[in-house]
């Protein structure tokens, strides 16, 4: 894998340059002059360039306000995480899943996320952490099954046609969990949901409606008079650090900007543990002392604070969504660089110390009961033992990187899946750190026993646990959880076709090799955050509005302060943060209408 974007990524970006215009010094003085005629500086200010700060911007443009768009990494970062994304969007009753013969609608969506947030900090209450979050659950639900399809459509936007089921739950009906598949790939994986956003935005600094201020780190929000009417902060030094990788620090000025509204886009805390930890509820357990980060290191969370010091609210600060399936990647772009297996069903989940997890801690139906089992285990890791058979068939990788067939938009690369271990699982394979490769079972224990230097897990104890579940695939029935949830994947046709394997014994040589994985705690997202109105606008204490000051995408908590309650649906992320933007894009544009 190379440190630097597909090439699909950038033949993307070569496009979006000429349709939007070239960033050139004479253009961005062009903007900076337009701006400073009058006593403002813009009529809005958008701090952090990700996919939610591009979409609020957009709409700000689109309505002819000026805009400046802040962000303290260089140009190459444009689209924050969103670009390393797998593009999953949530989607209810779309024509994908029609074609799937998934029967889905907005009442069955509810269900699941209620039974899923589990919304329980008075949401009744105007003042309650949950007030908001709920009412912006409704909204996004509301969203996801109305426009928000053909809306991004109307973009371009353009979905794989088979729709993944994630999350499926922990075993009732109102409970957490996914009811029906709804997890759309997007085709083009995440560069292609952030690229029609920061088309807009490039065109619209071509037009003088937007000027980007890379390197422009804020330190603080100014205030007059109660209302926020700007930022200050740092001018950090020129960086030609690639997309993902850490930029320099090194401050070679100071500024100031106005403007009558602010809107914070500027993310979560994903790179920042001693903040995950300072966070951590006590209901998931002690925190891990080792992790690996999902997200660059600049995801680090300060825009929180600094917001907090300007008199927004931040709430639900303990809730958060982590991966258990981590692999220390073998060529990491960013410090402690993780990725994440999205697997399917089939794998034998246990412990460090070899004990098989029970539902709902089977693979893809409950990440943060999983995490709490994990973090009770009195270790920081576990296992997946599983075989070739099925990893060629259900093992994906997070990030847009890692899906080259999907990323580059490759049809024959994709197909060829049906008939090979796709090339990135099978390099993380042969070169990742947390692979044990074995012929049979006694070498694979003593491969596991080597890799974490202790003799935790016995072959005898191992081995009886796998037979055990072999015996159970004798029958088209069984009272094993796992087994059930295997039969009730194949009964899926978006699963037998390309997530799920042919049931089989673990332990049939002709389903070799043997493959144990080491799944490590990966930090990933902030559930809870500033709390938002229904427009994006940032409440104080009091739940009134803090004049000025809106926020969107992560640091709202995708909205509301926590639009996702406790736990989220998978696919909610990036949809969050399209949302969000937009309705605080739209509610900033008609604050600043003459």
């Amino acid at each position: 894998m190379q440190n630097t974007p597909p090439s699909a990524g950038i033949t993307r970006r070569h496009a979006l340059t000429v349709a939007g215009g070239v960033i050139t010094a004479a253009t961005l003085a062009q903007a900076g002059s337009a701006f400073a005629a009058g006593t403002q500086d813009a009529d809005a200010i958008v701090v952090g360039h990700g996919l939610a700060g591009l979409v609020a911007t957009a709409e700000l443009a689109a309505a002819g306000r000026k805009v400046l768009l802040l962000d303290q990494e260089p140009e190459a970062s444009i689209g924050g995480q969103a670009f390393w994304s797998f593009g999953g969007l949530f989607l209810v009753d779309s024509a994908e899943q029609r074609l799937m013969g998934i029967k889905d609608n907005a009442d069955l969506a509810w269900q699941d996320w209620l039974g899923t947030a589990g919304f329980d900090r008075g949401v009744g209450d105007p003042s309650g952490q949950d007030h908001w979050a709920y009412k912006w659950a409704q909204a996004y639900v509301d969203f996801a099954s109305g426009e928000k399809r053909s809306w991004l459509a109307g973009l371009g936007v353009q979905w794989f046609p088979i729709v993944g089921w994630a999350e499926r739950g922990g075993g009732l009906a109102d409970g957490h969990g996914n009811s029906v598949p709804r997890f759309h790939v997007t085709w083009g994986t995440g560069p292609a949901v952030v690229e029609p956003f920061e088309k807009k935005v490039r065109a619209a600094v071509a037009a003088g409606k937007v000027a980007f201020r890379f390197r422009h780190r804020v330190d603080g929000l100014v205030t007059t008079g109660g209302a926020v009417t700007g930022v200050r902060g740092a001018v950090l030094e020129p960086s030609s650090a690639a997309r993902g990788k850490p930029s320099s620090r090194t401050v070679v000025g100071e500024f100031e900007l106005r403007a009558p509204v602010v809107v914070v886009t500027s993310g979560g805390i994903g790179a920042n543990h001693d903040l995950v930890r300072q966070n951590w509820p006590a209901r998931m357990g002690r925190p891990p002392a080792f992790m690996v980060t999902g997200v660059p290191a600049h995801v680090d969370g300060r825009m929180l604070a600094i917001t907090e010091r300007a008199g927004g609210r931040i709430v639900n600060r303990d809730r958060m969504w982590h991966y258990t399936e981590g692999l220390r990647n073998y060529d990491p772009i960013w410090p402690g660089h993780g990725i994440r297996i999205l697997p399917g069903p089939s794998s034998m989940w246990f412990d460090a110390t070899g004990k098989r997890f029970t539902s709902p801690d089977i693979p893809g139906y409950d990440t943060l009961h999983t995490l709490k089992t994990i973090t009770d285990s009195g270790h920081d890791y576990s296992w997946f033992v599983t075989t070739q058979k099925i990893i060629a068939k259900e093992f994906a990788l997070s990030g847009s990187e890692q899906n080259p067939d999907l990323t580059n938009k490759n049809v024959w690369q994709l197909l060829s899946r049906i008939w090979q271990t796709p090339e990135p699982i099978e390099r993380f394979k042969n070169r990742g750190a947390d692979f044990v490769v074995a012929s049979t079972l006694g070498e694979l224990v003593t491969g596991m026993n080597r890799l974490t230097g202790d003799d935790l897990i016995d072959l005898g104890s191992l081995k009886r646990q796998i037979e055990a579940r072999d015996r159970e695939i004798e029958n088209p029935y069984s009272k094993d959880a796992q087994v059930m949830g295997i039969r009730n994947a194949l009964a899926y046709t978006g699963d037998s076709l390309s997530r799920t394997a042919a049931i089989h014994r673990i332990l049939d040589p002709s389903a070799g090799p043997l493959i144990a994985v080491r799944l490590n705690v990966l930090t990933r997202k902030t559930l809870g955050g500033l709390q938002t109105d229904l427009s994006g606008r940032v409440l104080n204490a009091s739940g009134e509005p803090v004049p000025g000051l809106y926020a969107a995408g992560e640091v709202a908590g995708f909205g509301g302060g926590g639009v996702h309650g406790y736990r989220s649906l998978e696919g909610t992320f990036l949809g969050g943060c399209l949302f969000s933007g937009r309705q605080a894009g739209r509610a900033a544009a008609a604050a600043t209408a003459s």
